[in-house]
């Protein structure tokens, strides 16, 4: 991975005295290393990618304090890593996006609550439900409860979310119980401060081995006949253990108002957007301060009944914030109350909705049912004109938009500029031409984006690595062969055994397409097994050109299942791989299909190229950089080059010909030089409009000489 993180690993080694400023992912990375933390593992994925990315490039200060990192082939290998506090004494911290990844991790965390933990677990999930960076909008909450483990929802404050991750530990230790810490995208992406503590050194790490292993325990085992102990010691041990911790180490926290009557109880990572509603009404200040009391949930699993019951004693009505649906916050505070026969009117989805983001729009709409019912001298105009504005405005918009339909043009998301996955399915659409449509099983990854414009390839996403065996059913009853498309990141995750090898087992006659652009690219350009090593980068004369050739772990690794009919192309030979797919369509050869389509991410690329370009200027020497354009004078103005390829750079400009209407084709700055429009014009036998140029900087004397003279000719040339 090129990207560097240098200010942030120094941010990590501050200690007493210093003053911590940043993002709140760094911060709770931060905590980790404060809490003593002896191993760190994960998958990345939005909103948390940067907690791993940091440890992993910050090896050298973490083997300074004895604390392994692992970049984990997928979630599953990450949660099983917490094996090692099951009997020993030692700190574990995984990571990983939530709810797909949690859905991966789930047989290990379930076989990990079971005996319960030694050394405290804390398991750090991008919780971004309703925020548009996660694929399946679910809740985390569910693991929690079925698995019973502590479920952390720190309020969005740097001090408090440190603060969180050090009694996460605590309590997961007291309790016995893996603690998950759930993270939205605004709780990673707040920015603040807070006073460092030293970083702690693990008594038992990398730099202090243990000499023996544990003594043999079944009861640490998760297997029967133990488990059925097992589940009575998460009732009648450690449920009660966690909840006496909560409540002696002030974990929620009581902010109290004048306005008795009422209460809200709020999810601790929901805590600001409700302050801002609040402000609407003029019930809450910019410091946090409300005049109606609020129970902040640092810890929504396990609740203390106690705790809710006190607060909503005497108190007229209390308002759950819950995000998400079920509401299994609601529910269990209901039953709570009604057990106790406090009478307090439970307000929650009947004012709330039952699903999507509570930001402060939704929020302030919520409030404003529930003051109207039991707190009707409160003013709320100020906040129905402010719904109200936001209201006009956002029809205003729609219907500016509605009447610009025909000038405005939508913009779907897209791959990047040069991105080596888009000449494959330009060649898939030629390819379909050919042989007919065919069912495409999508998958996760940047190749998702070929379900958009101009493509819209793909009949299923059923979650990463998962396209091959997606299409097990869809095979069997297709005339033509099924197409699978994967990443190699999605290969290493979880399609080599639950697609590659079932395939091959059961002799499925498919086709699938390999993306090798190197790494990860979706979640940051990690680095997987496929990743050209740094002797390859470095040994590279044209630092230019792709070297993910240079690694063929996913080539070997499927001859050593047996794979038989195996094809490796460049992505951006456009004609070669609309070629090779006709093959795999056709051929009588039966059995799994695999083409590797080789190609280095273009983020990567460019991370590298760019400053070997800019060394290279610096010192004078000649660089030639490639450029593309279409010439006006024989561009039809059929626009078929854009339908076949999307890239964001060939774009439409007015005809410069007063005789013709339609506007013209053109390539505009921004160009990386990847060919793609001109392998396309060859390959679908379109117009030639398409050139080729070089753009020479520190040009040799001779260059400069021809230069001159071809410039003169031409002027000769064209008319006066």
């Amino acid at each position: 991975m090129e990207v560097s993180f240098s200010q942030e690993i120094k941010s990590l080694a501050l200690g007493q005295g210093d003053t911590f400023h940043g993002e709140g992912i760094l911060a709770i990375t931060k905590g980790l290393l404060q809490s003593g933390v002896a191993y760190v593992g994960g998958y990345q994925g939005a909103p948390v990618s940067h907690l791993l990315d940091v440890m992993v490039q910050a090896k050298p200060y973490m083997d300074q304090l004895g604390v392994h990192v692992e970049a984990c082939s997928n979630e599953a290998s990450a949660a099983a890593m917490l094996g090692a506090s099951i009997h020993y004494p030692l700190r574990g911290a995984v990571t990983w996006k939530s709810i797909v990844g949690t859905n991966v991790a789930a047989d290990a965390l379930s076989n990990l609550a079971s005996p319960g933990v030694t050394g405290g677990v804390l398991i750090v999930v991008g919780e971004d439900y309703g925020e548009g960076a996660s694929v399946i909008q679910e809740r985390s909450h569910a693991y929690a409860l079925k698995s019973c483990m502590v479920l952390l929802d720190p309020r969005p404050d740097l001090g408090k979310m440190v603060q969180m991750v050090e009694e996460g530990f605590r309590l997961s230790e007291a309790s016995n119980m893996p603690a998950m810490m759930e993270l939205r995208i605004r709780t990673c992406h707040v920015r603040g401060s807070f006073e460092c503590k030293d970083n702690i050194s693990p008594a038992v790490s990398t730099r202090h081995l243990m000499a023996e292993p544990a003594k043999f325990d079944y009861m640490k085992l998760a297997h029967p006949p133990v488990t059925f102990r097992q589940e009575k010691l998460k009732v009648e041990q450690r449920i009660p253990a966690a909840r006496q911790y909560i409540v002696e180490h002030k974990l929620n926290e009581l902010m109290d108002g004048p306005r008795q009557e009422l209460g809200i109880i709020v999810q601790g990572g929901i805590y600001n957007a409700l302050i801002r509603a609040l402000q609407q009404f003029g019930l809450a200040d910019a410091f946090g301060n409300s005049e109606i009391p609020l129970l902040v949930l640092n810890v929504t699993y396990p609740l203390v009944p106690e705790q809710v019951a006190e607060f909503a004693l005497n108190k007229r009505a209390v308002l759950v914030v819950e995000e998400g649906q079920p509401e299994y916050i609601e529910q269990e505070i209901a039953t709570f109350l009604r057990r106790r026969d406090i009478n307090t009117a439970l307000h929650g989805k009947d004012m709330l909705p039952s699903g999507g983001e509570y930001n402060v729009e939704t929020l302030t709409a919520g409030l404003v049912a529930f003051l109207a019912q039991h707190a009707s001298d409160v003013d709320s105009t100020s906040a129905r004109a402010w719904l109200q504005g936001n209201g006009e405005r956002r029809t205003a918009a729609a219907q500016q938009l509605a009447q610009a339909e025909t000038t405005l043009p939508t913009r779907p998301p897209g791959f990047c500029i040069g991105c080596p996955e888009r000449p494959v399915f330009s060649a898939l659409k030629l390819a379909q031409q050919d042989v007919g449509p065919v069912h495409i099983a999508a998958d996760i990854g940047c190749h998702a984006f070929g379900t958009f414009e101009p493509f819209s390839f793909g009949h299923s996403i059923l979650g990463y690595g998962m396209s091959l065996a997606s299409r097990a059913g869809v095979s069997p009853m297709m005339q033509r062969r099924t197409l699978s498309i994967m990443g190699d990141g999605g290969f290493w995750h979880n399609g080599l055994l639950t697609g590659v090898q079932s395939a091959l087992f059961n002799s499925d006659d498919a086709v699938l397409m390999i993306f090798k652009n190197g790494y990860t690219s979706a979640t940051g350009t990690q680095d997987i097994l496929s990743t050209p090593s740094q002797a390859a980068k470095e040994g590279a004369d044209d630092k230019s050109t792709s070297i993910v050739h240079t690694n063929q772990a996913i080539e070997n690794t499927l001859k050593g299942m047996g794979v038989q009919w195996l094809r490796t192309v460049h992505t951006y030979e456009v004609a070669e791989m609309r070629k090779t797919l006709n093959e795999a369509f056709t051929t009588e050869v039966g059995g799994l299909k695999v083409i590797v389509a080789e190609g280095e991410c273009q983020l990567e690329r460019q991370r590298r190229i760019k400053p070997w370009i800019a060394s290279l200027l610096k010192k004078g020497e000649r660089v030639v950089r490639v450029k593309y354009g279409v010439d006006e004078d024989v561009c039809t103005g059929d626009h078929a080059c854009i339908r076949l390829s999307g890239c964001p750079t060939l774009t439409l400009k007015d005809n410069p010909d007063p005789l013709k209407v339609d506007p013209v084709a053109t390539v505009i700055d921004g160009c990386v030089g990847c060919g793609l429009c001109g392998a396309n014009a060859h390959a679908a036998t379109l117009c030639p409009s398409f050139y080729r140029a070089e753009v020479i900087q520190n040009p040799k004397w001779h260059e400069r000489l021809l230069g001159t003279l071809r410039a003169a000719f031409v002027r000769v040339l064209q008319p006066a």
